[in-house]
């Protein structure tokens, strides 16, 4: 059984980050949860510091503080997936984007690995005080959709965007003590680790 964990993001992961935004590239996928990594693929160092910043920011109306991780795989310490969760919302996030952005490699789809890193991610948001999550997808990605509802996530809104996703969204809210209380098999999954 293919174990799973966190990592913050160093500088010992460079060649490996920068290898997961090219697959994306490569397939034409959308990259989601990447806390903006597809943007410093000439200045990993800057995006590590970027990432302090995010996490040490003050909440206001451009930006929230936020918190980037690999998911990796135990067997080879490959980075399967990332996740950016925001540890606060403003105005603009409470109704486009949410507390949660994430992503699978597209080689890596399709075997349950996003339930690890959703379940994971509920993790850090328990360990924050965060107690119910808002977290949207795009119609067409019932992969991203249908993993939110297999955490209990409750539809609460369906719309077309034509500011940000200029498609039809999907908004969910999750309970996050039950959705992780509901699933107790992941924890066998999982390493735990620290997440700071």
């Amino acid at each position: 059984m293919e174990k799973f964990y966190f990592e913050i993001p160093g500088i010992s992961r460079k060649e490996d980050a920068i290898d997961y935004i090219r697959e994306f590239l490569e397939y034409g996928s959308e990259i989601n949860g990447a806390g903006g990594l597809h943007r410093f693929l000439d200045d990993y160092e800057g995006w590590l510091k970027k990432l302090d910043l995010d996490y040490t920011m003050v909440p206001d109306e451009e930006r929230v503080p936020a918190r980037t991780y690999f998911l990796v795989r135990e067997s080879d310490s490959r980075i399967i997936g990332m996740i950016n969760i925001r540890l606060a919302l403003n105005e603009r996030l409470s109704h486009y984007g949410g507390h949660i952005g994430y992503s699978i490699r597209p080689t890596e789809r399709g075997k349950g690995y996003n339930n690890i890193n959703l379940y994971l991610g509920l993790k850090v948001c328990r360990k924050y005080g965060i107690e119910r999550i808002f977290m949207d997808a795009d119609l067409e990605n019932p992969a991203s959709w249908k993993t939110m509802e297999a955490f209990g996530g409750v539809r609460i809104r369906e719309y077309y965007d034509d500011v940000n996703a200029h498609c039809t969204v999907v908004d969910y809210s999750i309970d996050v003590n039950r959705a992780l209380d509901s699933h107790p098999e992941y924890e066998e999954r999982i390493i735990p680790k620290d997440f700071e």
